[in-house]
């Protein structure tokens, strides 16, 4: 198989992130002809539309359109916790992992940590971990964040009954439940369950418009009215404030109508992959496991390392993620097909194996 060449994939099949693509025409033209005003007046109507239709997707009196999924998550934790308590989540959560420190370092939020080899959630942690009130001496648990899907678990679905155990274990107590849903909407068509559903569970949310569903830029964050208008003024003081930002609603918008249900193509392409990659290297990956669109290769110590395989790749026109020195990440999203899909699985079998 060493001996084997071919011509590099032009443009390069990008499987680092859901976040690599590119507006389609249909996108484009919604931006060029999206109604706006100044959103920090609160007055572009584009934004008001998407942040209403969000809401009543999840379920929630208000939501507010941000610029990350970092910054929803920052805004939705900070409605949550006051300085100086906890939030508990996963130890691979992107909130403890992927947002460099801003909510101890911005809001003096503290957090604590249980761990799951696919980041799911650990109610028997949970519940051993949590101190609604823990006095003069220590740190008070105010909130408990859940991933779904779990970006750095592979992409796994957070259970539904174990996410409606955990709303009653801290509703009993007064601590809230935020819920990162980041890919929900990944999570939602997989399982077949609302997106409204899991909202319900929790008392912030903030879902990602520019992962699943290919649009360039933004994060929406939910919850009551009340929490809404504070993490408006927070957004600003963040520097966050926008103006016309009814050319990137309006991709949102589009995004909503037109690329919901062509989740499901991603997914199977993902299973195709693992599939692909398991025979070439057996016990690299579980394609039993693979639930939605993320493919997370573990290699063998004795072979090729994960940034040797990765550079092989990409001289073969296939770009992919390295998270260790024997492990990858494998995102499909609605830039990569079947076929090139396909073609991506040639491709790092041989950047395996040689």
């Amino acid at each position: 198989m060493s001996g084997v060449t071919e011509t590099p994939h032009d443009p390069p099949i990008d499987l680092r992130s859901d976040t690599v693509t590119r507006p389609t025409d249909g996108m484009r033209a919604a931006m060029a002809c999206a109604d706006v005003g100044d959103d920090v007046y609160d007055e572009d109507p584009t934004c008001h539309a998407l942040e209403e239709r969000v809401a009543a997707l999840l379920g929630k009196e208000a939501a507010v359109f941000t610029v990350t999924g970092s910054m929803a998550n920052l805004l939705a934790v900070r409605a949550l916790v006051p300085p100086g308590k906890e939030v508990l989540c996963e130890a691979r959560a992107h909130i403890a992992r992927a947002e460099l420190g801003a909510h101890a370092a911005i809001f003096g939020v503290t957090s604590r940590t249980w761990a799951h080899p696919r980041g799911l959630l650990d109610l028997d942690a949970v519940q051993a971990m949590l101190v609604p009130d823990a006095g003069p001496y220590f740190v008070s648990t105010a909130a408990v964040s859940v991933e779904n899907t779990h970006n750095f678990g592979g992409g796994s679905i957070q259970p539904y009954e174990g996410l409606r155990k955990l709303r009653e274990v801290t509703g009993a107590v007064g601590v809230g439940v935020h819920l990162d849903g980041a890919r929900l909407w990944n999570a939602s068509v997989a399982a077949g369950i609302p997106v409204g559903e899991y909202a319900a569970l929790a008392d912030t949310v903030s879902v990602c418009l520019s992962k699943a569903l290919g649009a360039p830029v933004g994060s929406v964050v939910a919850g009551t009215a009340e929490q809404m208008a504070e993490a408006r003024i927070w957004r600003k003081r963040l520097g966050g404030g926008w103006r016309q930002a009814g050319v990137l609603a309006a991709a949102g918008l589009y995004a909503l109508d037109h690329h919901l249900d062509r989740l499901a193509d991603d997914h199977t392409n993902a299973r195709d992959l693992a599939r692909r990659l398991a025979d070439a290297v057996p016990g690299s990956v579980d394609p039993a496991a693979v639930e939605t669109n993320i493919v997370v290769l573990n290699l063998p110590a004795t072979g090729p390392t994960a940034g040797e395989v990765a550079a092989r790749a990409r001289q073969d026109g296939v770009l992919i993620s390295v998270l260790g020195p024997t492990t990858l990440r494998l995102v499909t999203h609605l830039d990569v097909d079947q076929a090139a899909c396909a073609h991506a699985a040639e491709v790092l079998a041989r950047a395996l194996t040689s």
